[in-house]
């Protein structure tokens, strides 16, 4: 398969209180076309600054991100990113937030609202249109930013840990509506997730990451779809590659 997304040799470094600081060295990752790959690792090895990076919003010390074969020097609407933090505007409610992408691509106004109309209905919100994002629970406003993601139409979708601050029901809710999205779209996702279960039950590849980016684990999950979460946790297959990710984040550390 064709490699939409490539980091070759990607280093991150900053400077704090005239310390260098290594957020990343030497990480480099192909990810397939039409693939779910989930990166999986603790807190503090690099996963966020590398979906930065792939987003466009920061430059790599070194090495270089590409896509399609085009170096990324900045954010591209090919590439939709929802970050770990909040970011609908607070001015805006739910239809003007997930209109927004279409409006600064030129969208007529009719045919932005029918788009829009259409994804709050697929993320279960109708009735919340005029609602602001202060009037939404925090479940509500991860699907009003998954939805104006969507709009864009990105054929790839970065996913910091989106739903890592919600309850476990909640979160088992919200990553079904996203496989049932996902599901025949064609369009390529990088998920990050700290959480073995999640990373297992959503992604076709799993690549545990270590101490600045390090990769200890580049695996294919060949468990079958749909995914039904409370099948999956006593289906030995699905135990064996728990215990082996398990192993790997150990040796991660």
């Amino acid at each position: 398969m064709t490699a939409v997304l490539e980091l070759r040799g990607l280093s991150a470094q900053f400077v704090k209180d005239d310390t260098g600081i290594v957020a990343l060295r030497d990480l480099s990752l192909g990810i397939e076309e039409g693939c779910f790959v989930s990166v999986l690792g603790r807190s503090g090895c690099g996963k966020s600054t590398m979906l930065n990076m792939m987003s466009g919003l920061m430059s790599p010390t070194s090495g270089r991100v590409t896509y399609r074969d085009m170096r990324v020097s900045g954010p591209r609407t090919e590439v939709g990113y929802l970050t770990q933090s909040d970011t609908l505007m607070p001015w805006r409610d739910v239809r003007r937030n997930i209109e927004m992408p279409m409006e600064i691509k030129g969208v007529a106004a009719g045919e932005r609202r029918d788009r829009a109309a259409d994804l709050i209905e697929r993320v279960g919100l109708t009735g919340f249109e005029r609602h602001y994002p202060r009037e939404l629970s925090g479940g509500m406003r991860r699907r009003a930013g998954l939805a104006r993601m969507l709009a864009g139409d990105p054929e790839v979708l970065l996913l910091d840990e989106p739903f890592g601050a919600l309850d476990a029901q909640l979160r088992s809710v919200l990553q079904a509506e996203l496989l049932r999205l996902w599901q025949g779209s064609g369009q390529t996702v990088v998920f990050v997730t700290h959480d073995i279960e999640e990373a297992l039950l959503l992604g076709d590849r799993v690549v545990v990451l270590g101490r600045i980016g390090r990769v200890v684990l580049d695996k294919q999950i060949d468990l079958p779809r749909p995914r039904d979460a409370d099948g999956l946790r006593v289906d030995p297959h699905f135990v064996a590659l728990h215990k082996e990710m398990s192993a790997a984040l150990r040796e991660a550390r």
